[in-house]
């Protein structure tokens, strides 16, 4: 009874989810494939100054490099709501450069395409924890990414300078912790496949019964991708 409660909550917290970025419910691959297949929808619990979340979202760069048309990624973000916080109105565990951070990513993943906003996170855990979130960062991932900051919509959701203080990204960052703790994730990195909570990276691998190298996660998207599109 416990197991299905929880994987209730996590049903109804992804679809409120949906309305803070982009769906996490199955979505047609059409272009992909020909056929109506849907893709397997996979969530990482983060965040974005955290060492388990960079090396995480490594791993899941590998795996995707195999079975990234049959998934739909997105990163959701913990935090602690705060009235008092001046800039974000969240506290996060790593500081405020990291709620910046988290306000970056949470930006591009609305408003560009998965390949680039993807790659614009990359580029950030590749310059260090410590230099994700600040302005000069995002820019330069920006650029690497190729990804437009000034006329997609990112940079005004996150802010034209960087600092991920703009008002649209601040609101979408304080609606996001708050999907984050409904669903149940405390753990910086939660990985969480078709709905259910498959592991945890968090100082080590945790609660992996399926395995947590790139081969297991690949098997275990092999696999709901197979029982969603069976028939």
């Amino acid at each position: 009874m416990r197991t299905t409660s929880r994987l209730l909550l996590l049903s109804l917290a992804s679809a409120a989810y949906s309305s803070v970025v982009d769906p996490l419910l199955v979505q047609s691959n059409d272009a992909v494939s020909g056929a109506q297949d849907v893709r397997v929808p996979i969530v990482l619990g983060v965040m974005s100054g955290c060492p388990d979340a960079l090396l995480c979202e490594s791993v899941f760069d590998h795996v995707l490099a195999r079975v990234s048309a049959k998934v739909d990624l997105s990163l959701t973000f913990i935090g602690t709501p705060n009235a008092s916080e001046p800039d974000f109105g969240v506290t996060c565990k790593h500081g405020p450069l990291e709620c910046a951070g988290n306000v970056q990513e949470l930006c591009a993943q609305k408003y560009a395409p998965f390949d680039r906003w993807w790659e614009f996170v990359q580029c950030q855990n590749f310059q260090g924890r410590y230099e994700v979130g600040k302005p000069e960062t995002a820019l330069k991932c920006a650029k690497s990414a190729q990804l437009d900051w000034e006329n997609s919509g990112v940079g005004a959701c996150a802010g034209l300078n960087g600092d991920g203080k703009a008002e649209e990204g601040v609101r979408l960052l304080r609606e996001n912790v708050v999907v984050t703790a409904k669903m149940g994730i405390e753990k910086s990195c939660t990985v969480i496949i078709n709905g259910r909570q498959v592991c945890i990276r968090d100082g080590s691998w945790k609660q992996c019964e399926g395995g947590h190298e790139p081969a297991d996660f690949i098997r275990q998207i092999e696999e709901e991708y197979s029982k969603l599109n069976q028939g």
